[in-house]
Parts: structure tokens; C-alpha cells; sequence
């Protein structure tokens, strides 16, 4: 989920903490519980840090080890520790326990969408992406908005306030479970050989992006009120055994793309001054744009001259990426 609704995420785990009687009765554990649930629901994002490194570093990682089966643990125990430090006479085992569910809870909300998580490292390394749920769904932004402004304006009780609201999600969560299962159906239908469906839930509640992947075709469509279009169709090619792509797939910025990106197609593209190999996922179309891309560039002997992976809305801005091969 997006950095503002895990934010409300946190508070809303805070009220409900008050459903525990030792929160209940001592206000010290309140507010450590309040500043560990707001610190744990957003912890494993820590490594957008990474940004500032490298894109390559960041796609491989981002989502990864830091929502990992130890990580969680680790993020609980930490910011429990660090907090009942400094507040040594608060509770520490309920502490931890509300702290740890805040955390536990990011990683769960966030195997939901299309970009998905490494949640089951270290005992799987594959990135788990339901696809059910935008990053950002309006719908459960705003029933976090309207609980807390119950129990902080209206003063409605905060335990049995987000314990309500948690239900209604829960029901939330299931019906768009259908919605895809029913989106799925369909493509089934249409479709001969379908490999793997990828969905991607948008803003619009009834708007859906899908790949579509067969025995001889990429097909990017999209699912508006249950009906299946087709926007892009492109020919299932196997990489080549090319002396290009050998050495892209060398690149840095090429493996954090591969290992991210579950349906892709490539081009190769011999020009005067270098060669081109550009990858680039299905995933993500935007106004007739593919910007979740990898492009590598390589002089006439095959050498890697440049690259780049990342999110790019303009070929413009591209170039200025990989900056111009010289003569």
C-alpha cells in the first residue's frame, strides 16, 4: 500500500489496541503502543532508502529482505526494544505484540497488489502479487479516515471502532477476491493457452490492467464493468542467441528487471553508433506507454556503453538516462 494509508493503518491499529486491558488502564502503554504501531506499519518501507543508490539496488530490494519472514521479527523486536528503552516503565510484551501486528500487518496488506512482496523469504524467494488491490484503493483510505475522525472528533470508542471497520475490510477484501476470480473466468474463455494472468487493480474501482500471457502471445487488455479488451498484442519471442543479449543480460540493471518483472518482451536494435537491447514490462501500460523499462546500450564489439532500469515516461528522458553514446 501507498506511505498515507499505512500511516492511518498504524493509528487504527493503536485504537484497536485499546481492546487490551493493560492498554486500557495505563496511558504510558497507550501512547508507546500508538508511537510503535505508527513506526511498525511503515518500517519495512525503510528501504525506499535505497532510491538514492541506484534503481537496479532499489527494484532487487525494495519489498524484498526488508518484508522477509525474519525482517518482520527483527522490525517488531527493535522498535520495542528502542521504545521501551527510553520508556522503560511501559509493558514490553504488549508492546511488542501491537508493534509486531502493525508490522505484520504492512506485509500482509501489501501482498495484495501488483507489485507484490518477497514475504515468504527465506523459505521462498518468489515475490507474491495477488493483484486484488491497488497500491493506493480510495475505499480503504477513507474508512481509515472516517474511523479515526470517529474516535478523535466524535470521540467514538477506538477499540470497537476499528474493530467494526476491520470487518468491513475483511468483506472488502473478499469481494474483490470475486471481482478477480470472475475477470479470470473470462479471460479463460477468450483465450486459448493461457499461461499466466497478470492483474493490476487501478484507482477506478471497475477499471482492471492485464497481462496476459500464451503459448505464442503477449496480450495487454484492460477490464472495465467485467468486459475484457484488448489494447496491445505482441508475438512470444524466446531471447536470442545473440551476442547483445548475452552481455545485456550481464547488466546490473538488466538482473534487477528480470527478477522483478514477470512478463516482459525484448528488442535489439543495431544502429550506427551502438547497439540497443531494451526490455520492457507489460505490466504497467500508461496512455499507449510502457515506462517500467531496462535498456542497455553497447558499442560495435559488444561492450556495455551504458543502462538503466526504472520507471521513465518519455524516450527524451530516457536518452538523458543513458546519456548519448560518443562516436
Amino acid at each position: 500500500m501507498d506511505t498515507a494509508t499505512h500511516i492511518t493503518m498504524g493509528v487504527a491499529l493503536g485504537g484497536l489496541s485499546t481492546l487490551d486491558p493493560v492498554v486500557q488502564q495505563d496511558s504510558i502503554v497507550f501512547q508507546s503502543i500508538i508511537v510503535g504501531t505508527l513506526l511498525g506499519s511503515n518500517a519495512p518501507d525503510f528501504d525506499t532508502i535505497l532510491k538514492f543508490k541506484n534503481n537496479a539496488l532499489y527494484i532487487r530490494n525494495h519489498r524484498g529482505i526488508t518484508h522477509s519472514v525474519p525482517a518482520v521479527l527483527a522490525w517488531g523486536a527493535a522498535i520495542s526494544t528502542t521504545i521501551h528503552t527510553f520508556v522503560p516503565e511501559t509493558a514490553f510484551w504488549h508492546l511488542f505484540f501491537w508493534t509486531l501486528l502493525a508490522v505484520i500487518l504492512h506485509v500482509f496488506v501489501d501482498i495484495f497488489n501488483a507489485y507484490g512482496t518477497q514475504a515468504a523469504r527465506p523459505f521462498n524467494q518468489n515475490w507474491i502479487a495477488l493483484g486484488w488491490i491497488n497500491t493506493f484503493d480510495p475505499y480503504i483510505f477513507a474508512l481509515h479516515i472516517i474511523g479515526i475522525i470517529a474516535w478523535l472528533i466524535f470521540d467514538a470508542d477506538p477499540g470497537f471502532t476499528f474493530l467494526i471497520l476491520y470487518f468491513v475490510l475483511f468483506l472488502y477484501y473478499l469481494k474483490r477476491y470475486y471481482d478477480k476470480q470472475d475477470i479470470i473466468t473470462k479471460i479463460n474463455q477468450q483465450f486459448d493457452d493461457v499461461e499466466q494472468i497478470v492483474t493490476s487493480p487501478t484507482i477506478r474501482h471497475n477499471f482492471w490492467k492485464l497481462a496476459i500471457t500464451t503459448d505464442d502471445h503477449f496480450y495487454v487488455a484492460q477490464a472495465e464493468n467485467g468486459e475484457i479488451k484488448v489494447v496491445d498484442t505482441f508475438i512470444r519471442k524466446k531471447l536470442p542467441d545473440h551476442p547483445a543479449m548475452k552481455k545485456a543480460l550481464q547488466d546490473r540493471n538488466v538482473k534487477a528487471f528480470i527478477s522483478f518483472s514477470p512478463v516482459y518482451r525484448w528488442e535489439i536494435e543495431e544502429l550506427d553508433r551502438y547497439t540497443e537491447v531494451r526490455f520492457i514490462d507489460l505490466r504497467y501500460r500508461s496512455k499507449g506507454h510502457y515506462p517500467f523499462v531496462a535498456v542497455v546500450k553497447l558499442d560495435h564489439d559488444y561492450n556495455i556503453k551504458n543502462s538503466y532500469t526504472g520507471w521513465i515516461y518519455s524516450e527524451e528522458k530516457l536518452q538523458k538516462k543513458l546519456h548519448p553514446v560518443p562516436n
